[in-house]
């Protein structure tokens, strides 16, 4: 049985990924969350696939918290992290209309969490050879994609596009692959109803994007469908 961690599993996309590494038969799936005695998705997960998911609770900005999970993992080998959890953040992040508090927390949960995370599970990670680190960014980081606004969230993807991408290149000798994956606009909280995908479409092909990856694609950054992304 592989065993894949999933963080931000309680709706939207990472629920989706849940449903789908389920679907697979042979994956266990460790789906991290804030409050999971409160994701009731979750936990009827836990019912329908007995034995194959695991609940645990994990706040991605707090390291508290991001070393309890490494912990509880102990001598897990793990062959797949999916760092999903992330935020839009405030409506206050205009050039004339900053939160700027807000905009720091942006960075924490977007950009600095998945580094935090990803080292906190690097033993486990390094257990397994091939395993794969995947990280959630968004077309609108990318320096080549056009558009105002929303500062906050924009900066913050951009930053962990350059984050992963260095942690991919220092992990390389050790043969893991580190992904970045633009997940499409999703019909979530976050992509609004007039988006052009659904969130089982985006996760379908999430994982086959993750799943057909190879060394040689260390450090790149794709579409959700697999097409490559530019930068």
């Amino acid at each position: 049985m592989k065993h894949c961690i999933i963080t931000g599993a309680n709706r939207g996309v990472g629920l989706a990924l849940v449903d789908q590494y389920l679907r697979q038969g042979d994956w266990h799936v460790h789906a991290c969350c804030r409050q999971p005695e409160k994701a009731d998705s979750l936990r009827l997960r836990v019912t329908e696939h007995l034995g194959r998911i695991t609940l645990h609770p994990l706040e991605v900005t707090d390291q508290t918290s991001v070393d309890k999970l490494a912990a509880s993992l102990k001598d897990q080998p793990i062959d797949l992290l999916i760092n999903n959890a992330g935020i839009k953040g405030s409506k206050h992040q205009s050039r004339s209309d900053m939160d700027y508090e807000a905009w720091m927390q942006t960075f924490a949960v977007n950009a600095m969490a998945p580094l935090r995370v990803s080292e906190a599970l690097l033993p486990n990670l390094k257990a397994v050879k091939g395993a794969k680190i995947a990280t959630i960014s968004s077309q609108m980081g990318a320096i080549c994609h056009k558009g105002t606004g929303q500062y906050a969230y924009r900066s913050s993807k951009a930053a962990v596009n350059k984050v992963m991408s260095i942690l991919a290149q220092e992990l390389e000798a050790d043969g893991l692959v580190c992904l970045l994956l633009h997940p499409g606009w999703v019909k979530t909280d976050m992509g609004g109803s007039h988006a052009e995908i659904t969130p089982e479409e985006s996760a379908k092909g999430i994982m086959q994007t993750i799943e057909a990856a190879t060394v040689s694609d260390n450090g790149s950054f794709f579409k959700w469908n697999g097409e490559p992304h530019g930068w």
